[in-house]
């Protein structure tokens, strides 16, 4: 997790109170952060990866000032409309698709008694104010979490007096894209940055197989950065001079760059910007950024009262999410729009608890004596392993996460696996079934010797509206038998054996599945009831998997209650 270096000094003036030490202690800790340690006018705070609005100086002290009722509720920006835009051009869809963006006026960088800090960009030596530290620390920090090391998104800062708008948002070939990178003596090309330039080898693999590169430039032609490596040295660096600045955060997904945004300029806006908005024309539609009116979510005091044992009254529980800097009407919370984890009732309960106090819960003593053992259905699964490694097979663990057409095309199914929402990979598909992992694995592993008889016990997944994420959850069991004379009858056998041991009884009857050769599969059934299938994979099935070995594989549902 991510630390920040916090001055002492500049803390206690932006959260309006001074505390004695031991209490400034005791109250971050409580905030539900990691104090460090505090040495001299030098607090080093952890923050959780569920708090990236904390990693900046004026966030943390936003967030303590609520906490210590000093200025509770909802903090409100002000955003005037700057009558500017940004144009994104088509052709960065297949490369960085999306960026927000907005312009902080009135910036002080050079206050008399800012200190100065050196900070090392081979090949020179800058200092910068303390200021421009600050806000240098925390777009590091988004980068390094939020952004996950700069893959899921990129923040770009510039001064405002040296580009001229529009600005333009386009991907080019690297050939085209030449600047001076900053911190740099001379002029490179997109691919000499990549190969030259300290910022480029290190986070040049995010551009690596492109043909054309992002960059963003002015309306006088001028190339602003090459998003996610480096700023230009003559457009993107911010001096002590700079009072107006352009901010823009680029990446793969709009409402994560959106909230990012809202992060940054609420902190800039903190230390006495002022904020205005861009208009971001995406051809087809327009967008304006910032937004940073608050989200709304409803209150189900039953639910928190029910889980944290306690039975606040909703005065009470305004009073508490004011602590944390919420807003409250007539039943609803006003989400800060810099708040990036509010997603369930669950963690409006944790940031009460919060408020509330760790401290304040009683701890009471379980009237219930219990002797631990271990979860039956654990048991049950160990059982079915011990049988299936005692038939000669190798277990198997495998990830939850696959590719769209591993679940469909290569398995011949027309059906629709459960996407994940901000993914950032190819493998972007909760798993509907084991059976495609198994067939991976035989897949990778064809340079290895047959037979390769597998199985693994694992968690697939299927829509469920009665769940509150709309996601249910299913224990299966699959099995895959692979070499030159693996056929029905052998996979049945290590079935019956199965079932026998366990003191089952089932039933084969003959079916159509689209992963099996017709004639050649079934579904398993206890009691009448379906529980799965069986049989021979179909010849197109073992071609989309590349492989040149017969397949025989099963799977089905496990639980001890049948």
């Amino acid at each position: 997790m991510p630390t920040i270096t916090l001055n002492k000094t500049i803390l206690e003036k932006l959260t309006g109170k001074k505390l004695p030490l031991e209490q400034l202690k005791d109250r971050i800790s409580m905030l539900g952060t990691d104090l460090e340690k505090i040495e001299g006018n030098k607090i080093v705070v952890e923050i959780f990866p569920n708090r990236p609005d904390l990693l900046s100086e004026q966030g943390f002290a936003r967030a303590l000032s609520s906490f210590i009722g000093v200025k509770t509720g909802l903090r409100k920006y002000t955003v005037k409309r700057s009558g500017e835009k940004v144009i994104i051009d088509s052709s960065v869809k297949k490369v960085r698709p999306y960026t927000a963006c907005a312009i902080v006026k009135n910036m002080r960088f050079d206050e008399e008694n800012a200190k100065k800090s050196k900070i090392s960009c081979a090949p020179e030596t800058s200092y910068v104010s303390e200021r421009i530290n600050e806000i240098i620390q925390m777009q590091e920090k988004l980068h390094i979490t939020y952004g996950r090391n700069r893959k899921k998104l990129a923040i770009g800062i510039y001064p405002m007096e040296k580009i001229k708008f529009p600005i333009t948002y386009k991907a080019e070939k690297p050939e085209n894209i030449v600047f001076q990178p900053l911190e740099s003596k001379q002029r490179m090309t997109g691919l000499q940055i990549l190969s030259q330039h300290k910022a480029g080898r290190e986070f040049g693999h995010l551009l690596e197989g492109l043909d054309r590169f992002p960059v963003f430039r002015d309306a006088k032609g001028e190339v602003l950065s090459m998003p996610p490596v480096i700023n230009s040295h003559l457009t993107g660096r911010v001096t002590e001079q700079t009072k107006d600045i352009f901010v823009e955060c680029s990446g793969f997904d709009l409402n994560v760059l959106k909230k990012c945004l809202n992060i940054v300029v609420t902190a800039l806006a903190e230390m006495g910007g002022e904020i205005y908005s861009l208009e971001m024309d995406f051809g087809a539609r327009r967008e304006t950024t910032p937004d940073l009116s608050p989200e709304k979510m409803k209150l189900d005091l039953d639910y928190i009262n029910q889980r944290l044992g306690l039975n606040l009254k909703e005065t009470e529980a305004k009073k508490l999410l004011e602590k944390m800097g919420y807003g409250y009407e007539k039943g609803t919370v006003l989400v800060p729009a810099y708040r990036t984890d509010i997603l369930h009732q669950v963690d409006l309960m944790e940031d009460i608890a919060i408020a509330y106090g760790y401290e304040n819960f009683e701890e009471i003593i379980p009237k219930v004596a219990t002797i631990a053992e271990e979860d039956p259905q654990e048991g049950y699964y160990r059982k079915i392993r011990d049988i299936l490694i005692g038939l000669g097979l190798l277990e198997v663990k495998n990830y939850h996460l696959m590719k769209k057409e591993e679940l469909t095309i290569n398995m011949n199914q027309d059906n629709k696996p459960i996407p994940l929402k901000n993914s950032l990979g190819d493998y972007n598909h909760l798993r509907d079934a084991i059976l495609p992992s198994l067939m991976k694995n035989l897949s990778e592993n064809q340079h290895n010797e047959y037979s390769q008889n597998i199985f693994e016990i694992g968690r697939a997944f299927f829509e469920d509206k009665d769940e509150d994420t709309g996601v249910g959850e299913k224990e299966c069991l699959a099995i895959t038998l692979c070499h030159e004379k693996a056929d029905f009858t052998q996979i049945k056998q290590v079935l019956d054996a199965l079932m026998r041991s366990l003191g089952k009884e089932y039933a084969v009857k003959e079916s159509r599945h689209p992963s099996f050769i017709p004639g050649r599969a079934g579904e398993i059934t206890i009691a009448g009831k379906k529980i799965g299938v069986i049989g021979e994979l179909a010849p197109h099935v073992l071609a989309e998997w590349g492989l040149m070995v017969p397949v025989v594989g099963l799977e089905l549902e496990v639980t001890n209650k049948r």
